[in-house]
């Protein structure tokens, strides 16, 4: 069994805690979450693997998008092979036009039994109407135009001479 804490990328904490079977595939983490924080589960989603920093990684779609159908896909990643260890992390995003982002931990992993899973059993927060802007930042590259500004003779060139 593994307890889970899904977060909700927000100013204000919404959080759900969740136990599920760990021979459960992704499919049936990704209708959990969305059932324990109200959506209807109607939109594309997708899973991406991450590392300790929450730096986003191979994505895990909803359905399998290649061609030859041997691609990864929730359907065929089962939780207690794609997060084998407590403390392992994935990013969710849920609906791509509202990009509702969630991070992913494994808090717990025991080998109890239960008829009764899956089963939210922490809430904290409610979920706002909207999904929360994304702002997407790009570091200054003005420092390296002046820089290239400098030393690029090719605005001095006139390439009508030859």
């Amino acid at each position: 069994m593994y307890k889970v804490r899904v977060i909700l990328d927000t100013k204000e904490d919404v959080i759900r805690t969740i136990l599920v079977d760990d021979h459960i595939n992704l499919e049936t983490l990704h209708n959990t979450i969305t059932n324990a924080f109200g959506f209807d589960g109607q939109e594309m989603a997708s899973f991406y693997r991450t590392d300790d920093e929450w730096n986003q990684g191979e994505e895990i779609p909803l359905f399998n998008m290649a061609e030859a159908g041997e691609e990864v896909s929730m359907q065929t990643c089962i939780l207690n092979e794609t997060l084998p260890l407590e403390n392992n992390k994935l990013i969710y995003v849920y609906d791509f036009l509202n990009m509702w982002t969630f991070y992913v931990d494994v808090v717990e992993i025991n080998s109890d039994k239960r008829e009764d899973l899956p089963q939210t059993i922490l809430t904290v927060g409610e979920v706002p109407e909207t999904a929360p802007e994304k702002e997407f930042k790009a570091e200054s590259l003005e420092e390296e135009d002046e820089l290239n500004d400098e030393f690029d003779p090719f605005d001095d060139f006139d390439f009508n001479e030859y």
